[in-house]
């Protein structure tokens, strides 16, 4: 009997496999470069269960959104760097001892995907604005920046710490530029979000294949802008030769 060959990618779905607890946030100065110098770096370590389970050295984990790479891994521990980048990009250098986070293991080739296509590459930071209830459901409104905005659209996709959810609205007014998701009942429990109250940080990861679309546009709207412009010249001529003409 085949058995299905379990080779993750290091892509993402956005379905949170277990929430982990934060053991450590270390700024370190004994880095091992690729040269065998020492240099300065962060460290995350992470204490988990579920996204231990054929976890290796080098392999990709899903934290708060982020994909990172485990550096060193123990029974119910693994340690992660955080580059700069990732620093500038989220909050997770203000994450703290005992902390909870989402965690997912990269996806499987051929597996199912709940979610949506998540690559752990955060665009950016949004800050939670308001968040109430219905019925059973928890609503969110987060603010974000206009650029990240422009990628969010209602029924759209967007990962919000590591979780694939549903955009509601958008209010794209640059006085308001922010938008709403819900989270429903079963969600809720799974998640690190519900436990976040306004003033609250999330990472934003928009759907990439909004900025895929955006790329190829942009790549053909200078043909499209001169294709215009030859067919507002050749109108001019022919309205000139009609005129001549009559």
């Amino acid at each position: 009997q085949n058995k299905r060959c379990k080779i993750r990618t290091n892509m993402f779905t956005g379905i949170v496999e277990e929430m982990g607890t934060v053991v450590s946030l270390e700024e370190r100065d004994d880095m091992t470069l690729w040269d065998g110098t020492s240099g300065k770096g962060t460290e995350l370590t992470v204490k988990g269960n579920v996204v231990l389970d054929g976890a290796y050295l080098g392999c990709s984990i899903c934290v708060n959104g982020v994909c990172l790479t485990a550096t060193e891994l123990k029974d119910d521990t693994f340690k992660v760097g955080l580059a700069p980048e990732t620093l500038r990009r989220t909050y997770l250098g203000t994450l703290q001892e005992g902390d909870r986070v989402n965690l997912e293991r990269a996806s499987e080739i051929g597996g199912r995907n709940s979610g949506h296509f998540v690559q752990g590459h955060v665009d950016g930071v949004g800050q939670i604005i308001d968040r109430w209830t219905d019925e059973d459901s928890l609503f969110f409104k987060v603010k974000v920046d206009p650029s990240l905005l422009r990628y969010i659209v209602p029924k759209g996709f967007v990962a919000i710490d590591g979780t694939s959810l549903t955009v509601c609205e958008v209010d794209s007014r640059p006085e308001e530029s922010w938008f709403t998701f819900m989270l429903v009942e079963y969600t809720q429990k799974k998640i690190i979000i519900p436990s976040k109250d306004v003033g609250g940080l999330l990472n934003i990861e928009v759907d990439v294949l909004g900025k895929y679309s955006e790329s190829a546009l942009a790549a053909i709207m200078p043909r499209i802008e001169e294709l215009e412009s030859k067919v507002k010249e050749l109108e001019r001529k022919i309205s000139i030769y009609e005129e001549n003409e009559s």
